[in-house]
């Protein structure tokens, strides 16, 4: 089966490996990153890890070739079957052991699929560690023995875990869309034992994702909730990704709440009752959200995009929460600090429970911004990092402040352009951001035009 010169470098990316199915990933490339992964977590004296994967069409074929791949070195496999990423997530924790893979794509097109690899201390490897395994997978020399599978059903543990402590007096009225993805085999089971009026949309198990794309960061996948909302009447949407690890939010009215905004209303409801004040978010957040940590007393801390790095870094700071602009949240005051699309829902709806406040209302005083959604500019993967490194140098040409942990935020007294790399594919990631409407197009202007620039002359 091996096949060493077959792997494509493009799939391996920043923190994770992903890509087409079958072009980019196949089952070859299955087996070598599990040849890679096992003999890895071999040398750091571990036996044992856990798999699972989510309901893409793919699945059970690449993971067949991964586990045969990973016992191939002598590593035991704990088997979930199939789950959510926040399911493997919580078996690898409630299990014990620190280190795995799971087989997703997340939000991405329907045809791609990738593997999330968690090497030790539960953290998904990323950067550099995913660089190694690329290089390993490729040349070896791989470890050698024969592990065994054993299934395991992680499923009614975490239906007691999500639900713990999840006491709802009022019995709100939410509509709920899984989007056909993996989060439609478990989100019923969740809501069905809470007191909570649940109205499901495209909640059958549906790999090809007839309705729309499981992608709650698009508006246009938002919809259908939206809509449904109205026209039932319920307080809020609750929306999930592919693997279930990110959330997306409409109010009462069908508006769509930006996880920017819900993060500050999380802030709003825990930063009096926490020490540390520190509260992590992306280079994608609005002002609004950085306006109110410090309102609220808090240390506002900008930090790069990527689930991977935003969950080390919470975790390595001992903060209690944080998250970033495209849905993956991080609650660490009464959850194990890995992000969870239901979770994150269910801890908005405490909110309204508990206040008896719309999420209009609830956000209500934050500050207004004229602000883009992400804007994605097609360009190669060769090119994007090259394009980002000119707009550094046109920023400092023109001394503007900037902030670089993640691409280029170039700060304004009103307002703020972003561009970075995306780290899922060959495209510069871009907002913008100002307290004006006619300002906001200002810097617009400036940076699309500037990427068109330098994208047409390299």
């Amino acid at each position: 089966m091996e096949n060493k010169k077959n792997l494509d470098r493009r799939a391996f990316r920043e923190y994770d490996v992903r890509g087409e199915y079958p072009t980019q990933i196949d089952e070859n490339t299955a087996y070598l990153i599990g040849k890679a992964f096992g003999t890895t977590i071999k040398m750091s004296s571990r036996n044992s890890c856990v798999v699972g994967h989510d309901n893409r069409l793919s699945g059970e074929s690449l993971t067949g070739a991964l586990l045969r791949g990973i016992t191939e070195t002598g590593i035991d496999v704990k088997y979930l079957g199939l789950v959510t990423t926040p399911m493997y997530y919580f078996a690898c924790l409630h299990i014990g052991i620190d280190c795995g893979v799971m087989v997703t794509a997340s939000h991405n097109p329907v045809n791609d699929n990738g593997f999330k690899i968690a090497l030790k201390n539960y953290d998904n490897a990323c950067g550099e560690d995913i660089v190694k395994l690329y290089e390993l997978a490729m040349n070896g020399p791989f470890a050698t023995g024969q592990g065994k599978i054993e299934e395991y059903d992680i499923r009614e543990s975490y239906l007691e875990r999500i639900t713990r402590g999840m006491n709802f007096s009022n019995r709100l009225k939410v509509v709920l869309d899984p989007a056909n993805a993996t989060g439609s085999i478990i989100i019923k089971d969740v809501f069905s034992k809470l007191n909570i009026d649940a109205i499901y949309i495209n909640e059958e198990s549906d790999g090809h994702f007839p309705s729309h794309h499981p992608d709650p960061s698009v508006p246009e996948n938002m919809v259908q909730l939206a809509e449904k909302v109205r026209k039932t009447g319920a307080i809020c949407g609750i929306a999930l990704d592919g693997d279930a690890d990110r959330v997306g939010l409409v109010d009462e009215s069908g508006n769509i709440i930006n996880i920017d905004t819900f993060m500050a209303i999380i802030w709003d409801d825990i930063m009096p009752h926490i020490d540390n004040k520190m509260a992590l978010f992306d280079v994608k957040c609005s002002k609004q959200l950085e306006d109110e940590i410090k309102r609220l007393g808090g240390i506002p801390y900008i930090y790069r995009t990527g689930n991977s790095y935003q969950k080390n870094k919470i975790k390595e700071m001992n903060l209690a929460f944080g998250g970033e602009l495209s849905g993956h949240v991080f609650f660490r005051d009464k959850w194990e600090g890995f992000d969870d699309g239901i979770y994150a829902g269910l801890r908005f709806l405490e909110i309204l429970d508990r206040t008896g406040r719309s999420p209009s209302e609830l956000s209500s005083h934050l500050n207004h911004y004229f602000s883009t959604s992400e804007i994605k500019v097609a360009t190669t993967e060769e090119k994007k990092f090259a394009i980002v490194e000119e707009i550094k140098k046109y920023c400092e040409d023109k001394g503007y402040e900037m902030v670089t942990i993640d691409g280029v935020r170039a700060k304004f007294e009103d307002g703020w352009a972003l561009v970075r790399a995306s780290n899922t594919g060959p495209n510069l990631t871009t907002r913008f951001e100002a307290n004006k409407e006619d300002r906001l197009q200002s810097i617009k202007n400036e940076f699309l035009d500037l990427i068109d620039r330098f994208n047409s002359t390299f």
